[in-house]
């Protein structure tokens, strides 16, 4: 039995984060996507708000867990027991920051693997930045996002704070 982490921010979720977290459901007994608690990026959303949009978006895939993590992705995966670190690829620059995070990981924790999976074609171009762009200016995400995320952007965009 192998339990793999699939960490990031996830603001918002997009269908290219839930094609990676069932593609990899299919790969490992058990897969816990974590919600990076105090990434160094501004949010539109808290944790526990991504968190309920990735328990909605992944609610179908049976071995698919959401939880929330502070610190190091590594010591995240040794408290739950993953053994395997999950990351989606859409770019050559991707692949830079990814390939140091894996070296960097491999030090700190030598008896957890990096697994990365390439994004699926209709979602190479796809990250959280730009929905929350196309979104905010009025643009139609909707094939690029869980329905329920795309309305809760929407409203977060409008609501003034």
């Amino acid at each position: 039995m192998v339990t793999a982490i699939y960490p990031g921010s996830f603001d918002p979720v997009t269908q290219g984060h839930v094609d990676i977290a069932s593609r990899a459901s299919a790969l490992f007994s058990r897969v816990v996507v974590a919600v990076y608690d105090t990434p160094s990026k501004k949010l539109l959303f808290g944790t526990d708000e991504r968190v309920d949009l990735l328990l909605q978006s992944v609610k179908q895939l049976p071995n698919v867990e959401v939880t929330r993590f502070t610190g190091l992705v590594v010591e995240a995966a040794r408290r739950i027991g993953a053994g395997v670190i999950v990351r989606g690829l859409r770019s050559g620059s991707d692949f830079e920051y990814e390939f140091e995070m894996a070296y960097m990981n491999k030090k700190l924790a030598p008896d957890v693997e990096m697994v990365c999976m390439m994004a699926s074609l209709p979602y190479q171009y796809v990250s959280s930045s730009l929905i929350k762009e196309v979104i905010g200016l009025g643009g139609d995400a909707t094939d690029l996002v869980p329905a329920h995320v795309m309305d809760a952007v929407q409203r977060k965009m409008r609501s003034p704070e």
